[in-house]
């Protein structure tokens, strides 16, 4: 568990440097003080570099992301979430752009997670629950290219968990009879994420009633499935 003195997004503030005492002498109680500062500062280093190594980031679309912002940042162990576009082909698209298609982004919901609290695994899980990921370009009454399935990994590792993870939520759901599962799992790598408009961002949390389209295929994550690592 990190600890909540320490920020792990935040490099910890600089070290001054102490002289040693002269040949044969004894540390001024000045110098004592300013060593052990030294010695705090740097465990306080450490400890940064260590949390900092526990982060990942991950990116989801589900549909509209006002809802699927909510579900992620109410899961223990994810830091921080923001809304907004990827996966298009204009620079610094605007909501009213991306609504009509013509920009080819999907909205998306960019989280921090804390990997010492929360699994890429259980994002995943998360992820394929929340929405249906079987309807293309669509999610309920929400119509369009923008609402599409997609997920943006970061890592190898993420790719390949969420290509077996795929593979074991389709074999779920097609004994319920559900069709094939449409979303696009593509790397990160080079894709800019456009931070949305400050009004979308955890927008249900400054509107708890508002609008939450989530579709489902009701269908629970097989937790007994194998071959995705924690």
């Amino acid at each position: 568990m990190l600890d909540p003195s320490v920020n792990p997004l935040v490099p910890p503030a600089g070290i001054e440097p102490a002289h040693p005492p002269p040949e044969g002498g004894a540390l001024s109680p000045e110098l004592r003080g300013r060593t052990s500062l030294i010695y705090q500062r740097v465990a306080s280093l450490g400890m940064w570099h260590q949390n900092r190594q526990m982060m990942e980031s991950a990116y989801f679309a589900t549909g509209c992301f006002w809802g699927a912002e909510r579900r992620f940042w109410q899961l223990d162990g994810v830091v921080s979430t923001s809304v907004g576009y990827m996966g298009g082909t204009r620079p610094q698209p605007n909501y009213e752009q991306v609504c009509t298609g013509v920009t080819g982004h999907a909205e998306i919901v960019s989280l921090t997670f804390d990997t010492a609290v929360i699994s890429y695994r259980r994002l995943l899980e998360e992820f394929w629950t929340m929405h249906d990921p079987t309807t293309l370009n669509s999610q309920g009454n929400d119509i369009g290219t923008q609402y599409r399935s997609a997920i943006f990994t970061t890592t190898p590792e993420q790719m390949t968990m969420a290509l077996r993870s795929m593979e074991i939520y389709q074999a779920e759901i097609i004994k319920s009879g559900c069709g094939p599962i449409v979303t696009h799992v593509l790397s990160a790598s080079g894709v800019t994420f456009w931070p949305a408009e400050d009004y979308h961002q955890r927008y249900l949390e400054k509107n708890p009633n508002g609008y939450d389209c989530h579709s489902s295929t009701g269908i629970p994550f097989p937790q007994a499935s194998v071959g995705i690592n924690d």
